[in-house]
């Protein structure tokens, strides 16, 4: 049964650099080491500046700061996750709610990330080794036990966390319920996952894998199980911008998904995929009468576990939203 209320997040994604040091064969997003200039908070805050000009009702909250992954051995390394936390502060500082996405990070980058972030996430994928020898051959940062350890050490350090599925690319079946009953054992530990996300694969035009994309129609099955797995705490996040059908976005609703994720201008991790915006969703889901809920990169359950600081900036979009 569905809820007739589902949630979106106004978000903006600031990339401080598409380069990356893994080739997954299906990404849309990198760029080659050296290749890609990274952002300046000069002009990040060009950008937020524009943000802060947006009319009350439709007012950017999150700042999603992802990035390509500096090879954590790189000289590069320090300069780059320095960047990403200036680029934090500067949002925070500007008004705004981030929320990091930067590739698995050391223990000690996490806890300093945790100061000017509200909530952070790292997709898991697939957690079968199998795909080591395909689409993340040339991944080092895609093994399994990596992206599991940073869930654990998101519910060591209290940071509210979103993590996810990538769907179709090579996995079985099987894969699905075992990555899903993993989040659900770590999450029973730390009660920190806010969100799963279930994202189809969608080819792009920057991908070298040869591969059709994740049947939507299937999606409504995987949800309905993945709801079963998953603790009830725990919401379900689907991008609408990857199920091209109205009637299978409605059924995936249907099936136990209640939120749409962060809805900005361009879907970076997807841009052939233009996002549907929230006047297209109202008008879907009025369909249905649901009714579409802006809400915060953080969930209300989670706000003490803020420092002050970032308490009292969640405290302020909080009285916008309810």
């Amino acid at each position: 049964m569905s809820s007739s209320i589902i949630t979106y997040s106004p978000a903006y994604t600031i990339v401080p650099t598409y380069e990356c040091f893994n080739k997954c064969t299906y990404c849309n997003f990198r760029a080659e080491p050296g290749k890609s200039p990274w952002m300046t908070l000069s002009h990040a805050e060009i950008i937020l500046k524009k943000l802060q000009a947006q009319l009350d009702t439709e007012k950017t909250c999150e700042i999603l700061i992802l990035s390509g992954e500096v090879h954590p051995q790189s000289a590069r390394r320090q300069a780059w996750f320095e960047r990403i936390y200036e680029l934090c502060e500067l949002a925070l500082l500007m008004g705004f709610l981030p929320h990091t996405n930067a590739g698995p990070l050391s223990f000690d980058e996490m806890q300093k990330l945790k100061q000017v972030n509200v909530s952070m996430g790292l997709m898991l994928e697939q957690l079968t080794p199998e795909l080591l020898n395909t689409v993340h051959k040339q991944a080092p940062s895609k093994v399994p036990s990596k992206r599991l350890q940073q869930l654990q050490w998101a519910g060591e350090l209290k940071i509210p966390f979103t993590t996810g599925l990538l769907l179709g690319i090579g996995e079985i079946e099987q894969d699905w319920w075992d990555t899903l009953e993993a989040i659900a054992q770590i999450h029973s530990d730390y009660h920190h996952i806010q969100e799963v996300i279930l994202q189809p694969h969608s080819p792009g035009t920057g991908q070298s894998l040869n591969a059709p994309p994740f049947d939507p129609h299937h999606l409504p099955y995987v949800i309905s199980t993945a709801r079963k797995i998953l603790p009830a705490d725990i919401t379900i996040q689907i991008p609408p911008n990857l199920v091209p059908d109205q009637e299978w976005l409605i059924a995936c609703i249907e099936a136990g998904a209640c939120d749409l994720g962060g809805i900005g201008p361009l879907d970076e991790v997807n841009p052939d995929y233009p996002h549907l915006q929230k006047n297209d969703l109202e008008r879907i889901l009025k369909t249905k009468n649901w009714r579409l809920q802006k809400r915060l990169p953080i969930y209300p359950q989670f706000d003490g576990w803020l420092n002050q600081k970032l308490q009292t900036a969640t405290a302020k979009w909080r009285q916008t939203i309810n």
